[in-house]
């Protein structure tokens, strides 16, 4: 019995996954990565619409760009908190010398 050929593979590897989690952990632990994972979401749709990647990864390479940019602007806020924090900071310890 022989089985029908399969479908042909695609010339490139999904990243979808590894972004996916990348994007997670930016959002949960170390922020930064969320910008990693939103840029490789973004590299991977590109690659999907190209044809050089797997379709049925889209859904997980969306979720993982909107993860990203959530992560990235929760990081983008904590940066500003800190910095006005430091600001105030630092003045408010000049006040006093």
């Amino acid at each position: 019995m022989s089985f029908p050929p399969r479908a042909t593979a695609y010339p490139e590897n999904s990243q979808s996954t590894t972004a996916l989690v990348l994007s997670i952990l930016g959002l949960v632990c170390f922020q930064p990565l969320a910008i990693v994972g939103w840029v490789m979401a973004n590299k991977e749709l590109e690659a999907i619409a190209a044809g050089r990647r797997n379709p049925e990864n889209q859904g997980t390479a969306n979720a993982a760009r909107i993860v990203g940019i959530i992560g990235t602007v929760f990081f983008g806020i904590a940066l500003v908190f800190l910095f006005l924090f430091l600001a105030g900071f630092l003045s408010f310890s000049s006040y006093f010398t």
